[in-house]
């Protein structure tokens, strides 16, 4: 075996993010040496682009929330196939989490009495998110590294992780390489938690940075973890259309929280035609009633734009197919039009979205105070990820945890807006934490030198083919990408997802021919390759869960299942590695839920 450089901790912690810098506070809190590896540099974890804000039931706006109010929500939103456990504790710890960002520094915005400030945002009953303007994940993290850096936590920055190291069953370590000189390197630990983020750049509109090519499910899935519920895949309704170079970037849902209408190319306010059954009794049916709801009359409903994601980016679509989109293929979102409700109207604009409002001046030339934006959904957060422990964030795998958009549970098949923030900072924490008392209580596994050889040389064989004819990496991921936007998006039917199996046969044996020219050092081509079997590994399992779900629910709609199946109401797809690389999919019953939790379900129906 080649002599590779060798790092020893006792927990490592794999992504940057907010729900990894929390884990590494935490572990490194319980007196745990902790390693941390991000791809990119620290600081440019893709959570810094999360605007909105972070849902927590805090009451500061409205004393009629709580714990019991946001479980509702959320249960209600991911439409009941939850794990329960994980959306009871979110709920009951996110304010204590969200305290506890404030008292290390966390600059939020305030209320006229000086307490945490929080805004009204889609699915959820109450102003609930607690922000900072519209960047409240740049807070989050600046705050978390802050409080962080003083811990004592080795740090690798722009370092990828190729594989997870195993003795028997257990997780003992990571193999990965130094992006910049291509240097291979290994990581032993006693726990590792991984903290990846998603995988939006398996689709070609995406709000997800580079980054998220879905590194911690392929580690997880190949190490021999099981990922559940892989099928949903949320796309955020909002995402900038034009001008072509910055297509899918976020627009907040705070925009619409503040007021924001979407209009069709007529001038007409689409989301009132269509009200889901469940939540008509919580929402607006006239334009007026929704506004005074945006500016906090307690008895007002919330207006159609603040329903859920999947259900306004479906009603965004159905513009779009029907020819009442606009000339870029989207459709209009307008705060302008406030100004004739309020006679500052343009300073609050920019006072409560200044990122928006620059964003738009600076990329698109538009001013939000006096024009619309043209929007459209984006590929922004998969629901699906590891299946790990409720209260321990571990998985099956002995020594592996995860937590944050890489693990899964919570959400069901629909995040609500901010639920994601609290999630990282509650399950970052317990991820921490139960990685930290893992390691403690076990010793450093051993290592298999010829594992690591064999990794070394797979991650190296895009060097040494150069065969006429062999596959660019670039060509790949855009095909791949173009596949999943047009077979396995927001509408899906059978004979699609079929012919993006077979597809993906195709890719995966292009990717094994994949070459690459220079060597290691400063190399993104290679970068690429070594991405791409990430990207092909969530992809066929976010096709074959979505096939094996023969219904439409939550962010999974099927144009030839076009309706719920109580069938498919209390089960998980469950996706593991089986003999000879096969990926094997099984429905699991949802485990039952205590009468207390029901209980709480139908008061707040």
């Amino acid at each position: 075996m080649a002599d590779y450089e060798t790092h020893e901790h006792d927990v490592l912690v794999i992504g940057a993010g907010g729900a990894g810098l929390r884990a590494a506070i935490e572990a490194s809190a319980a007196r745990t040496r902790v390693g941390l590896v991000c791809k990119s540099l620290l600081g440019k974890a893709h959570t810094v682009m999360a605007e909105g804000g972070i849902a927590a039931a805090l009451a500061n706006v409205d004393e009629r929330d709580n714990w019991k109010v946001h479980f509702a929500d959320t249960m209600r939103g991911g439409q009941y196939v939850n794990q329960w456990r994980m959306a009871e504790l979110h709920a009951k710890e996110a304010p204590d989490r969200v305290r506890e960002l404030e008292a290390w520094g966390a600059v939020f915005d305030r209320t006229k009495d000086g307490r945490i400030l929080q805004r009204n945002f889609g699915g959820h009953k109450y102003p609930r998110l607690a922000h900072v303007g519209d960047r409240t994940g740049l807070e989050m993290i600046r705050t978390l590294q802050d409080h962080g850096v003083h811990q004592g936590i080795d740090v690798y920055m722009e370092h990828t992780v190729l594989s997870l190291l195993k003795d028997g069953d257990r997780v003992v370590g990571a193999f990965g390489y130094e992006r910049e000189r291509g240097r291979f390197k290994i990581f032993r630990a006693k726990a590792v938690v991984l903290a990846t983020g998603g995988i939006g750049r398996a689709y070609k509109i995406t709000s997800n940075s580079w980054e998220y090519t879905g590194d911690g499910h392929s580690l997880a899935y190949d190490a021999g973890a099981e990922l559940i519920d892989m099928e949903f895949v949320q796309f955020h309704p909002t995402g900038m259309v034009w001008p072509p170079s910055v297509m899918g970037i976020l627009v907040t849902e705070g925009v619409r929280g503040e007021g924001g209408i979407l209009t069709n190319k007529d001038g007409r306010r689409f989301m009132f035609d269509e009200i889901p059954e469940n939540y008509r009794d919580q929402t607006a049916d006239n334009p007026d009633e929704g506004w005074r709801y945006c500016q906090g009359d307690r008895n007002a409903r919330r207006p159609p734009e603040l329903l859920t994601r999947d259900h306004v980016s479906r009603c965004i679509v159905r513009e779009i197919k029907e020819g009442r989109g606009t000339p870029h293929g989207g459709v209009y979102l307008d705060i302008s039009w406030i100004k004739q409700k309020l006679p500052n109207a343009a300073e609050y604009i920019k006072r409560k979205l200044p990122s928006m409002y620059h964003q738009f001046k600076q990329l698109a030339d538009i001013d939000i105070t006096e024009q619309p934006m043209e929007v459209g959904p984006t590929t922004h957060y998969i629901m699906g990820g590891v299946h790990v422990d409720p209260d321990t964030q571990m998985s099956r795998l002995p020594g592996l945890f995860a937590a944050g958009e890489c693990a899964a549970g919570i959400n069901g098949a629909n995040r609500l807006g901010g639920n994601s923030l609290s999630d990282l900072l509650v399950f970052g924490k317990r991820a921490g934490e139960f990685a930290a008392k893992f390691a403690t209580q076990n010793a450093h596994g051993k290592i298999d030198n010829e594992k690591i050889d064999i990794a070394a040389r797979e991650a190296l064989a895009p060097f040494e083919s150069r065969d006429r004819g062999s596959e660019n990496p670039y060509q790949i991921q855009k095909d791949l990408q173009e596949l999943m936007q047009d077979n396995v998006g927001i509408v899906r039917q059978e004979s699609e997802m079929e012919s993006a199996l077979e597809r993906l046969e195709q890719l995966k044996a292009r990717a094994g021919r994949v070459s690459i020219v220079g060597n290691r050092e400063f190399n993104p081509g290679w970068h690429t390759a070594l991405d791409l079997k990430n990207l092909l590994t969530v992809s066929e399992a976010i096709t074959r869960a979505a096939l094996k779900r023969k219904e439409s629910r939550g962010a999974q709609f099927r144009e030839d299942y076009p309706n719920k199946d109580e069938r498919f109401s209390k089960v998980n797809t469950m996706i593991s590695k089986g003999p000879n690389d096969s990926m094997e999919i099984r429905l699991e019953p949802l485990p039952e839920m205590p009468d207390y939790l029901k209980q709480i379900i139908e008061e707040m129906k």
